[in-house]
Parts: structure tokens; sequence; C-alpha cells
């Protein structure tokens, strides 16, 4: 079994692992229990990580912690976490003394003993994630769910079979190094992200393309026909190829099209043309979501049948964190989209809706461009709260847009302010939603964490 010969491969070798946050930890654990001599690096002081340092120490781990966290690694195998660029002079060194740099998700693609259905994108890669992984289940298959989804899945790889599929969330964080895709890629869509990080939108593409570059010739890529960049994937994927779109009909894939049972997605391929979902059995709002359907039909099609289809999108309501109805108090409704951490993502959230909302938005700047947020805001909201660093910017972005018609906007230090005020201002029938358009990490460790704080100030009105 591949799982077992590449530990067996780390005998006698000393391994760092960067990073000591939950998703490393299976990781270091399963490298201790063979026996590997393993240093955990993080930039965390002692203090501030707190009892996982102490636990780790006690099983055998070596720590460097602290601001030379990177210095002098001299191990044979470097384990990157996602969110370290490969390309650190620390780690560079590393490879020029003979080091070996990989990943938890590159090396569980070299030993996942199932096929890998993999999804990446912009907006919408967490949701499309879930709905294959469920539909497959649904439908009596094996399925192990992880990667960026927040489960890795490498210590794991030893118990799954042959029969089983593996359904991961990547990030262009974890595509960046990968030299292997997976047999089924989907991309949902790209627009500029993350360029706090990558050094331009041109690197951020790069590596999103490493989901289908390494495919072989019986592998599938799905790609969005509607999105530009996207589009042009068709002619690069080096397997066979479907689209999804809801502006026309395409000849491999999923589209939009009239129904006895009103507007449905279909499917076409070399077996014709059949209609596979109503939109009115779809239960998660928004045109988005619709094309997340889209994306995991086309990715699924001949996995599971037509009818697990519908009955699961009849009573999926969705994942935590994204347009996730918290609750509805004095006949106003509370939607968490912590999820959003671009403009691109809240102008989906904002179009789900047909009425106009009270916005709660604004966190940390990663660098995107703001400019087209303004004007869909002016068009879906009628009251605009804000808080975090991107608050200026997305003011900018809506006062400078040639829609702007005096929308009131106000500032609030954070959300129990801003919570407040909107309890005060919304009437019966309006929509509260916090969908910031913005990274959390100004005051958050990351969006879920965002997201449960605002759930728990909302719960708390009386």
């Amino acid at each position: 079994m591949k799982f077992e010969q590449y530990l067996s491969s780390l005998a006698g070798k000393t391994v760092a692992v960067i990073g000591i946050g939950v998703s490393n930890r299976p990781l270091i654990e399963l490298l201790l229990s063979r026996g590997v001599t393993v240093t955990a690096c993080d930039k965390k002081d002692r203090s501030a990580l707190g009892a996982p340092a102490k636990e780790l120490e006690e099983k055998g781990c070596r720590l460097r912690l602290g601001e030379g966290y990177l210095r002098d690694l001299t191990e044979d195998i470097v384990f990157r976490t996602p969110g370290v660029r490969p390309d650190l002079p620390e780690l560079t060194a590393a490879v020029a003394r003979g080091s070996i740099l990989t990943s938890e998700m590159e090396v569980f693609f070299q030993v996942c003993p199932c096929p890998i259905i993999a999804v990446t994108g912009s907006d919408g890669k967490t949701t499309t994630t879930t709905i294959i992984a469920e539909l497959l289940r649904a439908a009596g298959k094996t399925v192990h769910l992880g990667g960026n989804i927040g489960h890795p899945l490498l210590a794991e790889a030893g118990g799954m079979g042959a029969e089983d599929l593996a359904v991961l969330e990547l990030s262009s964080f974890q595509l960046m190094t990968m030299t292997r895709s997976p047999h089924v890629a989907v991309v949902t869509n790209l627009a500029p992200n993350h360029l706090d990080v990558h050094k331009d939108y041109a690197e951020y593409i790069a590596a999103k393309e490493n989901i289908f570059a390494h495919q072989a010739k019986g592998d599938l890529s799905v790609f969005n026909a509607d999105n530009d960049v996207t589009r042009s994937f068709f002619g690069r994927a080096q397997g066979r190829t479907r689209g999804f779109s809801r502006l026309r009909e395409v000849e491999q894939g999923t589209f939009l099209a009239d129904s006895p049972e009103g507007q449905a997605i279909w499917m076409s391929n070399e077996r014709g043309r059949r209609m596979v979902l109503p939109l009115a059995d779809i239960r998660l709002p928004g045109i988005h979501n619709v094309e997340n359907y889209m994306a995991a039909i086309a990715a699924i099609d001949g996995l599971v049948p037509d009818e697990v289809i519908r009955d699961f999108a009849r009573s999926f309501g969705g994942v935590e964190h994204r347009i996730e109805l918290v609750r509805t108090l004095d006949g106003v409704r509370y939607y968490n989209d912590s999820i959003a951490s671009s403009p691109s993502r809240t102008i989906a959230g904002l179009n789900s809706f047909p009425e106009k909302v009270v916005l709660i938005a604004g966190g940390k700047d990663k660098g995107i461009s703001y400019d087209i947020l303004g004007p869909v805001i002016n068009d879906h909201v009628k009251l605009l709260i804000l808080c975090g660093a991107t608050a200026r910017v997305i003011r900018s972005s809506v006062e400078g847009a040639e829609n702007y018609d005096g929308l009131e906007i106000m500032d609030v230090e954070d959300y129990r302010q801003a919570v407040s005020l909107a309890r005060e201002r919304a009437r019966p029938g309006d929509v509260v939603i916090l969908s910031p358009a913005s990274t959390s990490f100004d005051r958050f460790a990351n969006f879920m964490e965002r997201g449960r704080v605002f759930k728990e100030i909302v719960n708390q009105l009386a």
C-alpha cells in the first residue's frame, strides 16, 4: 500500500512540520507514532500555543517557536503549511541544502488509494465540494471529505478503500506547489483574490491551474463557461472537459433551460440532453448556488441518479457561514455570510435576495479592488453598516459609483454595535446580513470565528 510505503520511507529521516494548527496536528501525531523524528515549527511562542505545545512535547516532538521558527531548517523533509509561501528565503535555503519541501496535501495525492474529486475557485468552492460529497453519500458511496474545507485526510489514508471516493476543497495556497491533479477537477470561477499573499493575479491563476494541469487523458475537468478566465482553460486541459453555464447551452455539461416544471438544470453529454433538477427544488437561495449545483452535477454525472439529486436539493440547507439564516426576530431575518471575504462573494450574497437589505461589511484589506462592489451595494442595500480596516475603501466604492443616490452609510466600532444598530433600524420583513467582503484577520482568527461571534451576538438579542 502506498501509504505504508511512504511512512516506511521516512525511517531514519528527520522531518520539520511548519505550523502547529489543527490541520497539521494529525500529521505530526501520525509521524511521531511511527517513530519519526519530528520538529514542529510555529511563529507563535509557547504561551500563545498553550496546551497543544506541551502535549506534542510529551509525545516526543521537538519544538521551534517564535520569531526564528524558520531559521536553520536542516531536516530531510519539510512540510509546508498552506499559509506559508514556498519561496520564503528560509525555505529556499533549506531546499538548497538538500531538504525536500512538500505539504500534507501533496503527500495525500501520492498515497491516496481511491479516486479524487477536487474543487477550487474564488467563490463557491466549499458549497460545491459539500454538495458533491453529500450527493455521493446519498447514492451509497463511501466518501472522505477534506482539504481546505477543514479536515486533513493524510493521517486517514491508510483506512481508505480503493472503491471509496476522496472529495477535496483546494485553495490556491495548497495548489501552488502541486505536481499531481485529481481524477475529477472542478473550477467554480476565478476573480482577483488573496493578492495580499500572491504576488499578482497571474500567480493566483497559475496556482489554480494546477488542479487540472497534471491530469491524464481519461480524467475529467469541469469549468465555468461563463467566466472569462475559466473559459480559457478548456483548450489547455489534458483530459475530458465539461462546462456549466447559466447563459447558454453547452455541448458537454450543465446549463439552464425551461422544462415542464419551470426553469431547470439540464445535462448534455454524448447520450443527449436531459432535465436533471428544477430550480424550484433547490432550497438554497441565490443564483450562485444554482451555479454550485450545476458544477456539482457536471462533476458527478453517471455516479448519482437524478432522483437522488432532486431529493437532496429539496432538503439541503447549506453550509455554516454561507448565507446561513441565524434567526428571525420581530419579523427581521438575520443571515451570517461570514465566508464572504471578497467583493465578488458579497455581490453573490446580495443578489440572493429580492429585497434591499441591511448590510454589515468590512474587515482586513487583502489588496484587491472594491470598485465592482459599490454599484451593487447601491442597488441592493437600504442601510450600510461598516467596521474594520476596509470600511473606508468600501465607502469610497459606494459613494464613487455612478448610481450612488445618497445611501445611508454608518461606521461602528464592532459587531455588537453593528447588530444593535441594525436591530434598531430594521423593520418587519427586512433582511440583515453580515457579508464582510473582506478577510477576518483584522480581528478574528478566521471567518468561522467571525461568523460565530456574529451569531452569538444576534442570538443574544432579547
